[in-house]
């Protein structure tokens, strides 16, 4: 059996649910901001800030951005795999497809050590 080493969890139907829970907690965390400036239309910076400055919400953005970080991933690897084959790319398809992975998770590494950055540093 061959499997591919860039995808997510090496099984299409776990990539599927990784999909489809990490966009459940992308509504939740919407939902949430959103539901924040219902509460507080006249929200102000220190309102803001407060509301950030809180563990839990803090847990909350982190567990987003780790979310958005593997949707982003298992969409950009089914591209890759999609449309960067031999038959529209001819020879030179696994060397573009590689780059293209390698640069997707590197962008993706940087926002994700750039949001835990935002979220926890002080």
């Amino acid at each position: 059996m061959v499997t591919n080493a860039t995808s997510l969890s090496r099984s299409g139907l776990s990539d599927w649910l990784i999909q489809r829970f990490s966009a459940i907690v992308l509504a939740a965390y919407t939902f949430c901001i959103l539901g924040s400036f219902v509460v507080h239309p006249d929200m102000d910076y220190a309102q803001w800030t407060a509301i950030f400055e809180s563990n839990a919400m803090r847990l909350f953005s982190l567990i987003t951005l780790a979310s958005l970080c593997a949707h982003a991933w298992v969409g950009m690897w089914t591209i890759g795999t999609d449309y960067l084959t031999a038959s529209h790319l001819g020879k030179a398809a696994t060397t573009i497809r590689l780059l293209y992975q390698a640069f997707c998770v590197l962008l993706i590494a940087v926002y994700l050590i750039w949001g835990i950055q935002i979220f926890w540093g002080n």
